[in-house]
């Protein structure tokens, strides 16, 4: 394959992505301050199948497409307040999750444990990165903010996980007849 086909497929690959990621936050439980939604789903599958690079710059297209204007976010949301707002931390996490699964699951290996402990890495460092965001911005307290922005999400978390890794083993053998090296 030509480096040029090659980076139009990663372009359209990484297109997708930021739209299976936008879809994604769509389905959502509404809760007080921030709501569950599917997006880490995409963003795990995402780093998992396209790598850190191109998983990133698929999670940078996202926000940037939120930013902008396009209702991407959840809950339709959309523009620079959403981003520098109170939830703005998870969405710029997203960026981190991506990078980290792609960069854990290349290094660890291709196998359903690791590509899990590659998610729980991933999520860990996107609820850091969110909270500690969601903290500064809200001046609540850890307790609290674990509580509105971590603890609800841990059960629906592990299932995403778990889904994520095994659709990403069941995608492996088709991404790898399209060049990719999982």
């Amino acid at each position: 394959m030509s480096s040029r086909s090659a980076l139009t497929r990663n372009l359209v690959l990484a297109a997708l992505f930021a739209a299976l990621t936008a879809v994604c936050s769509q389905i959502q439980i509404p809760l007080p301050m921030v709501p569950i939604n599917l997006a880490l789903f995409a963003v795990h599958l995402c780093g998992a199948l396209l790598g850190a690079k191109w998983g990133a710059l698929s999670m940078c297209a996202y926000a940037l497409l939120g930013v902008v204007g396009v209702p991407v976010f959840s809950g339709f949301a959309s523009g620079p307040a959403v981003l520098f707002g109170k939830t703005g931390g998870y969405i710029l996490g997203y960026i981190l999750c991506a990078l980290l699964v792609g960069l854990l699951s290349r290094r660890l290996g291709f196998t359903f444990p690791k590509l899990c402990l590659s998610m729980v890495v991933g999520v860990a460092v996107c609820y850091l990165f969110g909270t500690i965001w969601f903290m500064v911005i809200t001046g609540m307290n850890l307790v609290t903010s674990l509580t509105y922005c971590v603890i609800p999400f841990l059960p629906g978390d592990v299932v995403k996980i778990l889904l994520a890794a095994l659709l990403a083993l069941r995608l492996q053998k088709p991404m790898r007849s399209m060049g990719f090296a999982l």
